[in-house]
């Protein structure tokens, strides 16, 4: 007999988070349980507010359709909105077993905070790598940020995500003021300016690898070899369930381009489930999933090594 639960949770995360100009004060999403006999699966749908397209009402009520016709035991389709199809195939392949246990557990540092505590994580690590925020700030100030990081950690391969936010006289400023060797030190940068075009142009005038991000979600957007880049970061809550993740991979090996499993700022459930499609389907590649450490709390499932508290479920709300 089927059965399926669907909560809406609330997580604060600490101050300071800013999407696309907003602040976040939590994180919000659902909750999916899937139940069949003695099996279960569990998948969180949680689009991110100024990334994805669908609003949280309306994976809301796309999931209740969804778990009606499947507890009807109807054929049910992928959903059309990624965080939905996300969280759904998620919980669907944890009940029949498809998802493997084993985890990638070793992710690309986000550099925030203490900058001797991140040194010493980053020594820690076997190999060492980091992922730094740019375009926040002035790129004078990025550049100097990526120089210390660069000359505290020699053997550091760094990658860069500045989500689209530099026009192509700043992205030439950023690289001016690096030494070549720092250059070829930076893994990629995903997205460095406003437009694809202008990004290439960049990777191709100074050298340093870019990477696909935003542009993968783009209508139209055809993945190609193209001088400069290197990689593509999927992020499944922005892109959709496994299959399309396993569809974009297959396409990137084609091309020979590293593909790296990324969060969208996931709780502790998303972010183990990433950690383990990264296991399965990028075993050789380090994922970028250090975000929990910007959330107060866990989720359902707790990321090894993480003392922050697990949430009860008696502060999540039930729909169905």
């Amino acid at each position: 007999m089927r059965q399926a639960k669907l909560w809406r949770y609330a997580i604060p995360v600490e101050s300071g988070v800013v999407l696309r100009d907003r602040r976040l004060t939590q994180r919000e999403g659902l909750l999916v349980q899937l139940q069949e006999g003695e099996r279960q699966g569990w998948g969180e749908i949680a689009p991110l507010p100024g990334f994805s397209h669908e609003t949280l009402e309306q994976a809301q009520q796309a999931s209740i359709a969804w778990l009606a016709d499947w507890l009807a035991d109807k054929p049910v389709a992928e959903s059309d909105l990624p965080s939905v199809a996300f969280g759904l195939s998620c919980a669907r392949a944890e009940l029949y077993g498809e998802l493997p246990e084993a985890a990638n557990w070793q992710s690309a540092l986000l550099c925030k905070g203490d900058p001797d505590e991140l040194l010493l994580q980053l020594a820690a690590q076997t190999p060492p790598c980091a992922k730094m925020k740019v375009g926040l700030y002035e790129t004078v100030r990025d550049a100097i940020q990526v120089t210390l990081l660069l000359e505290a950690l020699p053997t550091l391969p760094l990658r860069l995500d500045a989500n689209r936010s530099w026009t192509l006289e700043k992205a030439r400023r950023f690289a001016d003021r690096l030494t070549p060797s720092q250059r070829a030190r930076i893994a990629f940068i995903e997205e460095p300016c406003r437009t694809p075009e202008e990004s290439l142009r960049f990777a191709t005038e100074s050298g340093i690898a870019i990477a696909w991000d935003e542009s993968l979600r783009e209508p139209g957007f055809q993945l190609s070899a193209q001088p400069g880049v290197v990689a593509v970061v999927i992020k499944p809550t922005l892109s959709g369930g496994i299959a399309q993740l396993q569809q974009i991979l297959a396409s990137a090996q084609r091309l020979g381009l590293q593909t790296v499993i990324s969060s969208a700022l996931e709780s502790s459930l998303g972010l183990t489930q990433l950690a383990r499609l990264a296991h399965w389907l990028t075993p050789h590649v380090t994922p970028g999933l250090d975000t929990l450490s910007l959330m107060r709390q866990q989720l359902v499932r707790r990321w090894p090594g993480c003392e922050l508290p697990l949430q009860e479920q008696g502060q999540w709300t039930r729909i169905c």
